[in-house]
Parts: structure tokens; sequence; C-alpha cells
């Protein structure tokens, strides 16, 4: 478990950041598998074409357990609710949706969008 801190990027423009959780089934082999569609070598192309495609800036997911933890950043002026419309049309995205919902604790079917769930924001550390 890393205890030095992950390096953040800095971006020319303001930038928001949404943060949204999920469960993955209690199934070891099969969280390993997720780790690995996840890793650099297992994710499709597409799918990162298309995160990028929709105005996401950086996309991370933590783990912890069974909980997954994802946190995104987009331009300031991004529209969550067109991006991820518009993100679901994209090609293999539904193929991809398929084929991690059987490691996800979500409905068959589901889009990432109805998947993950967006967090509040509960403590900011203010300047």
């Amino acid at each position: 478990m890393p205890t030095a801190g992950y390096p953040q990027q800095t971006y020319a423009v303001p930038v928001c950041r949404y943060c949204q959780t999920l469960d993955l089934r209690d199934n070891p082999e099969l969280i390993a598998e997720y780790r690995r569609l996840h890793s650099a070598e297992g994710i499709w192309p597409e799918i990162m074409a298309g995160i990028r495609a929709v105005g996401i800036l950086e996309m991370e997911i933590y783990l912890l357990g069974t909980r997954l933890f994802m946190i995104v950043e987009a331009p300031a002026d991004f529209d969550w609710d067109s991006a991820m419309q518009r993100l679901a049309t994209l090609p293999r995205q539904a193929e991809w949706e398929a084929l991690t919902a059987k490691y996800q604790q979500a409905g068959a079917g589901a889009t990432s969008n109805e998947k993950w769930q967006l967090m509040e924001r509960i403590f900011h550390l203010y300047k």
C-alpha cells in the first residue's frame, strides 16, 4: 500500500473535480481481473479515447477492499450530464459496460453514469 502521495497534473484552465463511488462483488478473483482490465495493458484504447473525447482531462480509480473511488477532473465549464450521455454512445462503451458489470454491484445494462454514484463533498480545507 503506497504511503507517498500521488502526483497531480496542473492545467492551463480552471478545473472541476467529480468524485464517484461504486462497489465490486466480494470475490478476490473478480477483483483481480477488474484490476487487470483497468491496467495499461488491459484497458481498451476506445475507452480511453472516449473518456478524452467527452472532455475529461484526468480520471483515477482507487480501490479499498470492494469499494472503488473515482476522481474525474474536467474543465470548469464541463457539462457532466451531456458528457455522460455522449460517452454512452461512443464506440465500444456499451460493450465495456457490459463486460465490467459482472465485477460490479450494479444492474445489468446500466451505463457508467448509472453505476457510478456521484459523491457529496462534506469537507474542504479552504485556503
